[in-house]
């Protein structure tokens, strides 16, 4: 189960391998392969999507968005974070938490 709970700034992001995803003009299908659910993402959530297959963390994904959409700071944050934790939720991604030690 992931612990959704530590997800910070810092907190890297890692797709699982137990899924498959194709872009449908802009947004993208995920399914899951253990459950057979399918999780669909509208055009910045493929986006995102885009941005993970490459384990990256938060704050890395923020600020590409930030770059790109004209979205405040705050809103975007909260958009991520929730996505991300849907995501976890459906187990098509993990999150590694950097340690001290």
């Amino acid at each position: 189960m992931k612990d959704i709970s530590t997800l910070s700034g810092l907190s890297k992001i890692i797709v699982t391998k137990d899924q498959v995803s194709c872009d449908l003009g802009g947004e993208e299908v995920i399914l899951n392969l253990k459950t057979g659910r399918y999780f669909g993402l509208d055009p910045v959530g493929a986006r995102i999507w885009q941005l993970i297959q490459e384990p990256r963390t938060v704050n890395d994904i923020r600020d590409n968005l930030l770059e790109e959409y004209d979205v405040e700071s705050d809103r975007c944050e909260q958009d991520l974070v929730s996505l991300l934790e849907q995501l976890a939720e459906a187990n098509l991604v993990e999150f590694q938490n950097e340690t001290n030690g």
